[in-house]
């Protein structure tokens, strides 16, 4: 069998750059371009020396023969490639964390349209989808629930993807919201965090960090901690290259890595 071929979308992020080392690692994916928008066309060596590969400003230069876009930039990156993608039949793995339900519409849509498979994972990190699944089973037991993010300080986006998701998740679980006790003076305001359905959020962001996620239940006496820690990009890898053997055979929309883990 042919390798899967891969183009990389945003490629020079730090995302991109650690994608590039996992499809030379790989023997059943090939790196076959790559895009930022910020690049001038040439030529991208591979970061294990194996060669070069075409590099552009633009996806549309590089896309031809690929069979899947893997694209870490931004919502509006991710819908762009997604459009640029269908009218080439390639099929897509992004990790955008800010699509809109709209967005999520369109690439539906785009997906039944052009008979692509697209799927969209705000983690990658097989652990992290863990901790939403065991956060889902454990919701029920319990009406206090805080959750702590902690990421880099280049993160644009807070709370992160992945902690809406935990609290999505417990929320579902529970079937109703939970308690979140007020502080009766707040000293300094935002203290409590941000609240969804009574889940208060906390975001942290400084240099030293990549990503991690602390869920703690409380009940009477007792609390239960659930808690991912990604030491690296690397920890990511797996499920990126998971989610690529599987958007070729899965034509539509999947939404999260929990669904072609058999979680969802």
């Amino acid at each position: 069998m042919d390798p899967i071929g891969v183009v990389i979308n945003g490629v020079t992020g730090r995302m991109g750059r650690e994608v590039a080392s996992l499809l030379c690692r790989e023997p059943d994916l090939a790196p076959l371009g790559a895009a930022s928008r910020s690049s001038q066309r040439g030529e991208l060596p591979l970061p294990d020396g194996s060669g070069s590969i075409p590099l552009s400003g633009s996806l549309e230069d590089v896309i031809a023969g690929a069979d899947v876009v893997v694209d870490f930039t931004s919502a509006e990156g991710a819908m762009s490639a997604m459009e640029t993608a269908a009218r080439h039949k390639a099929n897509v793995v992004t990790g955008a964390t800010a699509l809109s339900p709209g967005d999520l519409e369109r690439a539906k849509y785009l997906s039944r349209e052009h008979g692509i498979g697209i799927i969209v994972a705000p983690n990658f990190a097989l652990g992290a989808v863990l901790l939403v699944h065991l956060a889902k089973i454990a919701g029920p037991f319990f009406d206090y629930a805080e959750l702590t993010e902690m990421h880099h300080e280049a993160k644009a986006d807070a709370p992160s993807g992945t902690a809406l998701a935990i609290a999505q998740a417990v929320v579902q679980g529970k079937g109703a919201a939970y308690v979140a006790p007020e502080a009766e003076k707040q000293t300094l305001q935002g203290t409590r965090g941000g609240v969804y359905q009574g889940v208060s959020v906390h975001s942290g962001r400084m240099p030293g960090r990549m990503a991690h996620h602390e869920l703690v239940f409380g009940a009477l006496g007792q609390t239960l901690t659930l808690r991912h820690d990604s030491i690296n990009r690397e920890s990511f890898m797996p499920g990126v290259a998971l989610a690529v053997r599987e958007v070729v055979r899965s034509p539509g929309l999947t939404v999260g890595l929990e669904n072609i883990l058999g979680l969802g």
